[in-house]
């Protein structure tokens, strides 16, 4: 009985292979797309902890306190200036302020 169809030879088994290779490449990119296993949000997303403002509390205080880790203290009051919308003129003892940590 004959085969119905085309013989294909396989001219350039390096060309063949390196296709293939691409093919996989390709297909588990596109699956790992389509699945989620490509985000990373998880390993970057912030996490926030609530703060009450006791008397005599300064942004700088608050952010050596909390934002131990961070290089520049000038820095961490900016961020927390910027995450809270305050300056340091708005800054009363009872406010609850949000502080990213590390």
């Amino acid at each position: 009985m004959a085969i119905l169809g085309k013989k294909y030879k396989i001219k350039h088994s390096s060309r063949f292979t390196l296709f293939i290779a691409f093919i996989i490449v390709a297909a588990v990119m596109l699956s790992n797309t389509v699945l989620g296993l490509n985000n990373a949000s998880s390993l970057t997303e912030q996490k926030y902890i609530e703060v009450t403002v006791q008397s005599g509390d300064t942004l700088w205080n608050i952010a050596g306190e909390y934002m131990a880790d961070s290089n520049d203290i000038r820095k961490a009051v900016h961020t927390l200036r910027c995450i809270n919308e305050i300056s340091a003129q708005d800054l009363r003892a009872g406010q609850t302020i949000i502080v990213p940590v590390n």
